[in-house]
């Protein structure tokens, strides 16, 4: 990756975390473990990927984002926000009553959302329609959806999965957020859907797993996905919950928990001296 590519998009990821966590803190509830761990993917997908246009947030050919682990809205909401969508000052209303910004996103009310979430499983598969209808209409946008790693223990995901290789889906990539845990504690030991790349492999996806906070790793995945045919691409990003915070960092207690004053002073001022070493 170039680096005058890299740095950008480290300094991006570093201010969509800033406001994560300033969303889940102003909202007293929220989820930042998972918002977190998928905010590297995220930036760069909206960042160097995705063919939007914060001026016309519906414009018929852009490239289409579901975000099937609806819960790390906050993090969808930050990359939108520094995008341009809408303020970033609308952040601290995450959660509010006649907020925009609620729990989990919302199609007809947030600019750049291209589909209501929340109930774990069904994002994929409004992604996969997404994706069928684009293929029947000749359409150029790309779809992507973003998984969780124990949201992918909900049965109606491999139906989907099935239903995508069916119809040989390669304008759809999915990614799986691999951080181990969910609300109850890792995932091995709760409903454990490893080994998650011979899955999708058997049923007939084209699989990558990569490191999902190398921005080098992250371009390489997505640059392959493109050259697939005939196929939908999973890429299985192993990430850290409630990466760049450090006492958030592989804790489970932070899949749904908001940090009090105290502990959002500490990770904001992590955050800012991770983003004035990046722009020193």
């Amino acid at each position: 990756m170039d680096a005058t590519l890299k740095k950008q998009l480290e300094i991006a990821a570093t201010k969509v975390r800033m406001g994560i966590i300033e969303g889940v803190y102003n909202a007293k509830s929220g989820h930042p473990g998972g918002s977190l761990s998928v905010a590297d993917t995220l930036t760069y997908l909206y960042n160097a990927v995705m063919n939007v246009d914060p001026t016309n947030p519906e414009m018929a050919d852009r490239d289409r984002l579901v975000l099937s682990k609806g819960h790390t809205a906050p993090a969808l909401y930050s990359v939108l926000a520094n995008r341009g969508f809408f303020p970033v000052e609308e952040l601290k209303t995450l959660r509010h009553i006649d907020s925009r910004l609620q729990g989990h996103p919302v199609r007809n009310k947030i600019p750049g959302v291209d589909m209501s979430t929340g109930s774990l499983g069904q994002g994929i598969s409004a992604a996969c329609g997404m994706a069928l209808s684009g293929k029947l209409s000749n359409e150029t946008y790309k779809v992507y959806a973003i998984l969780g790693d124990g949201e992918i223990e909900e049965g109606q995901v491999w139906e989907a999965a099935m239903f995508a290789a069916h119809y040989g889906l390669d304008n759809l990539v999915a990614v799986v957020d691999n951080n181990n845990l969910q609300i109850d504690g890792k995932i091995s030991e709760v409903m454990s859907p490893y080994p998650i790349d011979e899955k999708f492999a058997a049923f007939g996806w084209h699989v990558i797993t990569i490191n999902g906070h190398d921005f080098d790793a992250i371009e390489k995945a997505f640059q392959e996905a493109e050259r697939v045919a005939n196929q939908p691409t999973v890429i299985i990003q192993k990430t850290v919950k409630g990466k760049g915070v450090s006492f958030m960092e592989d804790q489970v207690s932070w899949h749904g928990t908001a940090p009090n004053e105290e502990q959002y002073n500490k990770a904001m001022a992590e955050l800012q001296a991770k983003l004035d070493e990046l722009t020193k």
